[in-house]
């Protein structure tokens, strides 16, 4: 494996620190000042967002949410931006001090950002440290897609989770990293399966969170193979998910008409994206079972301090209008392993998955949900840890 040594290999990779002027601070407490509270009916988020948890929210990130010190352990990590044509892209560059570890790059999703492998970072990078063994260690490489948070957003129509997966690639290969694992959730996912598709000799692994497996219909029997539980959990999913997906509509066919609301008032933004957190994360209906008001808050002040939220939903017209077929040459050949959350959108059985996916590995986790690397970490380290182990081969 090529090594990337400390120096950067290239000038058009640069070291980024995070620095949010004062003035757009400022301009933020001015706004959520002046907001105009809207009526409601009915309880317990059953229309949208809460009126009493969002106002607690808004009033938290007025009185006690402190940016600067979340900016300042933000910045904590290694940061870099790479320009390629034209555009920079944002990454996480952190390697682990067992000089051998094996490269991963991690991907996020929508209404995330990088915000979400905070924790994660050091289990796997310093696993010795966290009750695991330094021969499980990881360099980690976690991009923000582009259009979201710190990368520039495409300017032309047309970039799709392809070609958010084709900068992934091109990216390890400026590292200097010709093995590596890919992981994601979300569209972390598809973009993640995308890269071992279009790198299968540098892949040697890929790791999912979110399974896109659909019903195989050319079965006689679809299924065929699924137990039980199974069944449950497709019925139990869909339920839960019957009346949430009103926002893929919305971002995939109209994302502009969208954005000029949310891309101007900041506690719009927060009910946009924490509606999301309260129906995705195992919370049992407190938000912050799963993820502190901080850790919320963290997460949309990358989109607004940045924004991001018009050019972030894009992704979903652009992917919904894309003719790009992942499988089109058959299924991704890749060893891939799955843990599935129990908070998770989607759960299919297995047998689905390996119509579409080598599946090598298939874990059911006993906490977490969407966020998985924000909600249920060490859980999610574990089982990169028992998936890469038989991967790794010689990393001399």
């Amino acid at each position: 494996m090529a090594r990337f040594c400390t120096a950067l290999r290239t000038m058009s990779i640069t070291p980024f620190t995070i620095n949010v002027p004062d003035p757009v601070l400022t301009d933020l407490q001015e706004r959520l000042a002046r907001v105009r509270w809207p009526d409601e009916v009915g309880t317990n988020w059953t229309y949208g967002t809460d009126l009493a948890y969002l106002k607690s929210l808004i009033g938290y990130w007025q009185s006690a949410y402190d940016w600067r010190s979340q900016e300042a352990a933000l910045n904590a990590l290694d940061h870099f931006q790479w320009t390629r044509d034209g555009r920079k892209l944002h990454f996480i560059h952190q390697r682990s001090s067992n000089e051998h570890a094996l490269p991963l790059i991690m991907t996020h999703g929508w209404p995330g950002s990088i915000t979400e492998f905070t924790k994660i970072i050091p289990m796997l990078t310093e696993p010795q440290n966290y009750g695991g063994n330094a021969d499980d260690a990881f360099h980690l490489v976690c991009p923000s897609i582009p259009g979201y948070g710190f990368s520039d957003a495409p300017t032309a129509p047309g970039f799709d989770q392809m070609h958010v997966a084709q900068g992934n690639v091109a990216l390890m290969r400026e590292l200097g990293y010709a093995r590596y694992g890919a992981q994601g959730g979300d569209w972390g996912s598809p973009i993640s399966s995308w890269t071992a598709r279009l790198a299968p000799e540098q892949v040697v692994g890929l790791h999912l969170t979110l399974v896109f497996a659909g019903f195989p219909k050319h079965k006689d029997d679809p299924f065929e193979g699924v137990t039980d539980e199974e069944r449950a959990r497709i019925d139990e999913r869909r339920s839960h998910m019957s009346e949430g997906t009103g926002y893929q509509a919305i971002q995939g066919t109209k994302p502009q008409t969208l954005g000029y609301g949310l891309n101007d008032s900041p506690v719009g933004l927060a009910a946009w994206i924490t509606e999301k957190f309260h129906a995705w994360t195992h919370c049992d209906g407190v938000i912050e079972n799963s993820v502190s008001k901080d850790e919320l808050l963290t997460n949309i002040m990358v989109y607004w301090i940045t924004q991001t939220i018009t050019s972030s939903a894009r992704l979903y017209y652009e992917s919904s209008h894309s003719q790009n077929n992942m499988f089109a040459d058959g299924r991704i050949e890749t060893p891939t392993g799955a843990a599935m959350f129990p908070g998770e959108l989607y759960q299919p059985p297995r047998a689905w998955a390996a119509e579409q996916y080598n599946i090598v590995h298939w874990t059911h986790q006993t906490a977490g949900g969407h966020f998985a690397a924000l909600e249920a970490p060490e859980l999610l380290a574990d089982d990169l840890r028992d998936f890469f182990r038989p991967l790794r081969g010689d990393q001399s």
